[in-house]
């Protein structure tokens, strides 16, 4: 790293931390500094049984949940793709990353370049269209593209998650009008005026001065108790069970 690039570090830390420049100044002149624990890699042994397996990947992976949570600057989101190879469907999750007016994202696949990708993408739309011309190396078709709002940096937080704001069935649709629709729904992504999922709109009020039609009275305590309840008490998990066991993790570092 040069030093100028050092240099513009440390400006970063002064105007984004609290303490300003008290604590780039601690750090700077500190003759030692405590090294960051760094969780060991779990080792796979033949004895192991594959539930162990897997447990020591999940205990590895909470080790890391708190990665990007204490950095309120960086906003994390869910982008999920649906894809077509050899007349079968496959889905893939990634961390979506808005940092500083750039794009990038985080995530775990084999193939290198439909995981991690740095925050050099001026807009969301040329992320997603680069993870389409990649998945294109693989004869991957993208059928649909799922993003999901931002996830809470609180620890603590009991809000769901939200994985599937904005779905757009890009085999049916012009580059131009994907982009379009990406372009509109980050730019009131970045103005923090889409609801949340739990929120509900609140019930319009009815005009003053008109009374109810006979057909249209209000029924009765005893009727309303005996209608079945319709609110939607089952929920879909065939993509989302999937989502939360593969790299649910993610959206809580």
């Amino acid at each position: 790293m040069d030093g100028q690039t050092w240099e513009r570090m440390w400006g970063h830390v002064e105007r984004v931390h609290p303490d300003g420049g008290a604590v780039a100044a601690a750090i700077r002149s500190a003759a030692r500094l405590a090294r960051p624990s760094v969780p060991p890699v779990p080792n796979y042994k033949l004895s192991m049984s594959i539930p162990e397996w897997l447990q020591a990947i999940q205990n590895y992976m909470k080790m890391l949940q708190y990665l990007t949570n204490g950095q309120p600057s960086v906003e994390r989101f869910p982008i999920s793709f649906k894809t077509h190879f050899s007349g079968n469907y496959f889905h893939h999750v990634v961390l979506g990353i808005y940092c500083n007016g750039r794009y990038g994202s985080l995530g775990m696949s084999r193939r290198s370049d439909l995981m991690d990708k740095p925050l050099t993408y001026r807009t969301l739309s040329d992320l997603i269209f680069e993870f389409e011309d990649s998945y294109k190396k693989y004869l991957h078709s993208v059928k649909k593209v799922k993003i999901g709002l931002y996830v809470p940096h609180e620890p603590h937080s009991f809000q769901p998650i939200e994985w599937k704001q904005l779905v757009l069935n890009v085999s049916k649709m012009m580059r131009t009008e994907v982009r379009k629709e990406l372009e509109k729904f980050a730019r009131d992504m970045r103005m923090k005026i889409l609801k949340p999922s739990s929120a509900h709109s609140p019930m319009k009020e009815r005009s003053r001065g008109k009374s109810l039609s006979p057909r249209r009275r209000q029924a009765s305590p005893q009727r309303r108790a005996c209608k079945r309840d319709k609110s939607p008490a089952m929920v879909d998990k065939k993509g989302d069970l999937a989502t939360l066991n593969e790299v649910g993790y993610q959206l809580r570092i």
